[in-house]
């Protein structure tokens, strides 16, 4: 039906006036009649002094079929909205009312299509301000869905965004039959959305069942809408909106589907961001709990000098252990010592931390800590002694009394090629070391006295320019020849 009614435009009082004044001499009137034949104006045209003529019964809606009257319709883009009947200047009258009707329509059109602008701006405004201060991709799919279903008639609708991992696309957020699918995932080559992913193209289908590419699902769909979410360079998913009954969609909804989804991608990508963001953080503190900063931001950002795989590598070996730590044990409550070690724990690891070191593991009361893997660094002997002299330090500053009487540590140092990497089963692995150097490193603490630090020749000959030392002895080793020299450093 023709947004246009041609009885209102009759009803103007100028339109009649001006007609009348077209025709006004005229002998025998003219009748104007709609699509369906009720006459909506009878007398136009009548001369007031004439005697009017039977070209109308005395059924106002009933024309006489007269041999010589004339019939024009009134047309808009080929619908007929009525007709013009008489003797005389019919063709006149007919064009007039279709200038007239063909105003009226382009009046009419501009005031939808304004009302339609001025929607759409205010939709995106809303939307854009709801979606300004979301950092959740759900939450932010789940807006979409709510707008474009408040406006377009749909069954159906979601979000999907493109797993790189699988190379598909998963749906993050769905309202009606969708949510039936949510778990599936869909292929980017496979399906109207693959081809809109692929693409980067929206599309409008009707009648979606006879489109070769239509995936039959639970998610049964008649009309369809999918429209791409892109970002700066790339495209990062689709949204889609359908309805299972046999509407049509319009152009109109097509673009403003796809205003809305493209106003939408610039917050997804944000929530995305901040996902990567949250995520990395929780993947460096879970790092800086045994790598130090510097080497837990290089594993992040993936430089080239840190590798887990196991390899042959030089490195520098700490121990430390608590000495008579057993007996400790004994003068105190569980939670007592346990609340003393964490404290104690937390001050060493510190210090290995800002030494460039990384903790290996912790057995019992005792830390093994390694210098020079994952991340290769310079002087890593001169970085281990370091470290060793400010642990000891620290343990005298502790704030605790019990702990700075009691926990008197001796600590080992050795350094030389080893092989370090992922070692372990399938079900649990662990970054170690493996090596006589580690084995001479553990010697080397188990022989210390409270205070003391105890290093190899290795050690002592790369560093002594920098530390003071004194000789401590040898040490007999299994499976080796030569007896290991071992130095003391000496500190304040």
């Amino acid at each position: 039906m023709s947004s246009v009614n041609l009885n209102k435009i009759l009803l103007k009082g100028e339109v009649l006036s001006l007609l009348r004044g077209l025709i006004a001499t005229l002998k025998s009137p003219i009748v104007i009649q709609d699509q369906k034949g009720k006459v909506l104006v009878a007398d136009l045209g009548m001369d007031t002094g004439s005697e009017q003529v039977d070209l109308l019964t005395s059924d106002s809606n009933d024309i006489r079929p007269l041999e010589y009257a004339k019939k024009v319709a009134i047309v808009l883009d080929e619908e007929v909205l009525g007709w013009v009947i008489g003797n005389e200047q019919v063709e006149q009258v007919a064009n007039f009312l279709n200038y007239l009707v063909a105003r009226e329509f382009e009046r009419k059109t501009l005031a939808i299509d304004a009302l339609d602008k001025y929607r759409e701006i205010s939709l995106l405004y809303k939307i854009t301000s709801k979606m300004s201060t979301c950092l959740d991709v759900k939450a932010i799919g789940n807006l979409v869905i709510e707008e474009s279903s408040r406006l377009i008639k749909s069954t159906s609708a979601s979000v999907m965004l493109h797993n790189h991992q699988h190379d598909c696309l998963e749906i993050v957020s769905a309202q009606g039959t969708a949510a039936k699918i949510k778990d599936v995932k869909i292929p980017v080559k496979e399906g109207i959305a693959g081809y809109v992913f692929t693409t980067g193209k929206p599309e409008l289908v009707n009648d979606a069942t006879q489109d070769p590419r239509y995936i039959i699902n639970e998610n049964e769909s008649y009309a369809i809408i999918s429209a791409p979410i892109f970002t700066k360079d790339r495209i990062i998913g689709v949204a889609n909106i359908s309805n299972s009954a046999p509407v049509n969609y319009t152009s109109q909804d097509l673009k403003l589907f796809t205003a809305l989804v493209n106003q939408a991608s610039g917050a997804i990508e944000n929530a995305l961001l901040h996902e990567n963001k949250l995520k990395e953080e929780r993947i460096k503190n879970n790092l800086e709990r045994y790598l130090s900063p510097q080497v837990a931001k290089a594993v992040i950002d993936d430089a080239e000098e840190v590798s887990l795989t196991t390899s042959k590598r030089r490195i520098a070996m700490l121990f430390s252990d608590i000495r008579n730590f057993t007996t400790k044990c004994e003068e105190l409550e569980a939670e007592s010592l346990v609340a003393y070690l964490n404290e104690y724990f937390t001050q060493m690891v510190d210090v290995i931390f800002n030494h460039q070191g990384t903790v290996n593991k912790f057995v019992g009361d005792m830390i093994v800590a390694m210098f020079g893997a994952p991340s290769a660094i310079a002087d890593r002997e001169y970085w281990a002694i370091a470290s060793a002299i400010n642990m000891q330090k620290r343990i005298k500053k502790l704030p605790i009394a019990w702990i700075r009487d009691n926990f008197i540590t001796g600590i080992g140092i050795s350094s030389g090629d080893v092989i370090v990497g992922n070692i372990g089963s399938p079900q649990h692995m662990d970054y170690t070391a493996i090596g006589d150097e580690m084995n001479i490193a553990a010697r080397l603490q188990g022989l210390a006295q409270g205070g003391q630090i105890l290093v190899t020749r290795t050690v002592y000959e790369a560093t002594q320019e920098h530390f003071q030392f004194k000789e401590f002895g040898t040490l007999p080793v299994k499976g080796k020849k030569n007896l290991v020299e071992i130095f003391e450093v000496i500190y304040e």
